[in-house]
C-alpha cells in the first residue's frame, strides 16, 4: 500500500471513530469537503500543510495518518 492509500484509510478510520462526516472534518480542519472526499478516494495529492491540518483537526499526530 502506498503513503496516499495508507493516508486514506487511517483519516477515513478516525474520521468514522470520532462520528464525523467528510463535511465535519472538512470544517474542522479548514477544507472543502469535496477536497477530503478526494483525499480518501486517493485522487487527489495533499501536501504536507494539508495532511498537518488534518491531523490537527482530528487531534493525532501526522505519523498516525501515515503509518
Amino acid at each position: 500500500m502506498d503513503v496516499r492509500q495508507r493516508l486514506a484509510v487511517n483519516m477515513k478510520r478516525l474520521r468514522k471513530e470520532r462520528g464525523w462526516s467528510q463535511e465535519a472534518l472538512a470544517d474542522e480542519a479548514q477544507l472543502d469537503r469535496t477536497y477530503v472526499s478526494g483525499i480518501e478516494r486517493v485522487v487527489k495529492n495533499p501536501t504536507v500543510t494539508v495532511v498537518e491540518r488534518v491531523a490537527c483537526a482530528l487531534g493525532c499526530r501526522l505519523g498516525d495518518l501515515l503509518d
